[in-house]
């Protein structure tokens, strides 16, 4: 799933290639993407782009505001296996709906020219879609948590202070923290040394301090490093900077113990003993009824 640090290089690509460029046309390929019906998405034609937003996992594309309508936000949530992509040129025969995995197709300039695609792979259609005046008017944006990049240390304290939760299952709430997602949530603690299992209102301040300075490196060190990558590039960018995530049976690139696995119904995390347990594995519920 893109998590704050990828739609954050969304955004920005959309900045840079995107503003001050006209709707040419707007090809809707799943009617179920689209979760809003007025206004219809037609009324992004002849509007342009004035800039690209992020609210935690969401993001935003802005179009000019009118004496008539005012502003238009066309918001997507990409969800588990969403993506946006970036063409320089498309066709231009309409989509067939329910064929392939574009969703929906923005041309830009002319039909047929520059714009973007949102796409989903997998059987499982989760991408949500949103043309709105107030990207506020959107149910998961309204929800949200303030936004992880912009926690301060005491908004933490706030925010563990009588919350019995995991900090695994913490740190992954948007309406607790906005951006963060599974990935990020397994490297922030490896990096602070924490389990995931940890109780979250039962941490010191040293464990407080050190989980505070790890969300903020392990997020900006993620931007600085999606910034400026072109939007195919960004899915192995973040492959390439996970230490624990997606990397059970791997050794640790910390001390070398084995990274572990805790395995839900449809999901999972990764974690080391070593650095985060003290060398106890933790249970997984999957394997524990295997072997009953």
């Amino acid at each position: 799933m893109p998590e704050l640090p990828e739609v954050e290089a969304l955004a920005h690509h959309l900045r840079e290639h995107a503003v001050y460029r006209p709707v040419a046309r707007v090809d809707l390929a799943s009617m179920s993407a689209l979760k809003t019906f007025d206004p219809p998405v037609s009324a992004l034609v002849g509007r342009v782009v004035t800039g690209a937003s992020r609210f935690g996992k969401f993001l935003s594309v802005d179009f000019e505001d009118r004496p008539d309508t005012g502003p238009l936000h066309l918001v997507t949530h990409l969800s588990r296996a969403g993506w946006l992509r970036w063409h320089t040129t498309a066709g231009v025969t309409p989509p067939r709906p329910g064929r392939g995995p574009l969703q929906l197709r923005v041309h830009l300039d002319q039909v047929g020219g520059p714009g973007f695609d949102l796409t989903e792979q997998g059987t499982q259609k989760r991408l949500a879609v949103y043309l709105v005046d107030d990207p506020a008017q959107v149910p998961g944006i309204a929800r949200l948590g303030p936004d992880a990049l912009e926690l301060a240390r005491a908004g933490l304290d706030e925010l563990l202070d009588g919350d019995n939760r995991r900090l695994k299952t913490l740190l992954a709430d948007q309406s607790t923290l906005a951006g963060i997602g599974n990935a990020y949530s397994d490297e922030i603690l490896h990096t602070a040394r924490l389990s995931p299992y940890a109780t979250a209102s039962r941490l010191d301040a040293a464990a407080r301090d050190t989980l505070f300075d790890s969300l903020h490196a392990v997020l900006s060190d993620a931007v600085a490093r999606s910034v400026g990558q072109g939007a195919a590039e960004l899915k192995g960018e973040k492959r390439s900077g996970l230490r624990v995530h997606a990397r059970t049976g791997l050794p640790c690139p910390v001390c070398g113990d084995t990274v572990r696995e805790v395995s839900f119904a449809e999901r999972s995390f990764q974690y080391c003993p070593t650095c985060q347990t003290g060398g106890k594995p933790l249970a997984d519920r999957r394997l524990s009824r295997l072997v009953r």
